[in-house]
């Protein structure tokens, strides 16, 4: 399999609270979310959070091949809620969380996992691309849009608007994420495809998704030829062009690209390529 990645913070002076990562057979992207206070309950903060997450999960992928997706997910968020859940209120309804998009290749099949509002895209060879995506967050947080946009951004108002939304959170009825309940795994959008049909696969934090749903310069297969023609730092430079046009704050923005399936089919896993971007 071959990998290409791209990734860029929302600001200079803001660390990147996504994550991605990638080996022969997997690929992880995690997307952490948080807001104003979160260090107030947490005192390693949504970066940590989500690269903890990501590499703790990514390393199970890579060593435990006969467990599915959901279990191997379960397990990580239990361990990193573990390795703070004595420093920090990790069950108070604004300590770091984060969504999740997995892929791995597995016995002819490319198997996936989507949590929350990251998104996952399967460039097939004889129909248009797949898209798969968790619809529960965007779709709940419509209702709250209206009180966020009237109140100052960092305000008590808009902090509270905030946490009445995330009351919604891993909760029956509501949306789900990555954060101290392992349970919310079971919850994710799963599903596998023959990797014979597919041409490649790509993941992408809802930073660089509003390519298509928030600015609508391209449609999911136009993102797929721009990333097999010029690569996920394109589509992260248009991101960043609409974000200036608009004036619309910056949202951190990764991609990862994976080509190549086939060469994992074949059993020619040393010829595996990887290079980054």
């Amino acid at each position: 399999m071959r990998v290409t990645m791209a990734s860029a913070r929302k600001r200079a002076d803001r660390t990147n609270e996504d994550f991605t990562c990638a080996g022969p057979t997997t690929a992880v992207l995690i997307d952490g979310a948080g807001i104003p206070g979160t260090e107030s309950v947490c005192r390693h903060g949504v970066a940590w959070y989500a690269h903890r997450l990501g590499g703790t999960l990514f390393g199970l992928l890579s060593l435990v091949r006969d467990s599915g997706l959901p279990a191997l997910l379960a397990e990580a968020i239990e361990r990193v809620t573990d390795d703070h859940r004595d420093t920090c209120d990790v069950a108070d309804t604004i300590s770091p969380s984060a969504t999740v998009a997995v892929l791995r290749l597995s016995g002819g099949l490319l198997e996936y996992l989507v949590l929350g509002d990251s998104v996952l895209v399967l460039d097939r060879a004889a129909e248009p691309p797949l898209v798969v995506s968790d619809p529960r967050e965007v779709i709940i947080s419509r209702s709250y849009q209206p009180a966020l946009d009237a109140a100052a951004e960092g305000s008590e108002e808009y902090r509270r608007v905030l946490r009445d939304l995330r009351a919604n959170r891993n909760q029956p009825g509501g949306f789900w994420l990555a954060k101290d309940n392992p349970r919310a795994a079971d919850e994710a959008i799963t599903g596998n495809c023959p990797i014979s049909e597919l041409t490649g696969a790509a993941l992408l934090s809802n930073g660089a998704g509003r390519i298509v749903d928030r600015f609508q310069l391209a449609d999911w297969p136009g993102v797929m030829d721009i990333l097999a023609s010029s690569g996920p730092a394109e589509i992260i430079r248009r991101v960043r062009q609409a974000e200036a046009r608009h004036a619309v704050a910056a949202d951190d923005a990764t991609i990862t690209h994976c080509t190549d399936l086939d060469e994992y089919d074949r059993g020619d896993v040393s010829r595996a390529r990887s290079a980054t971007g």
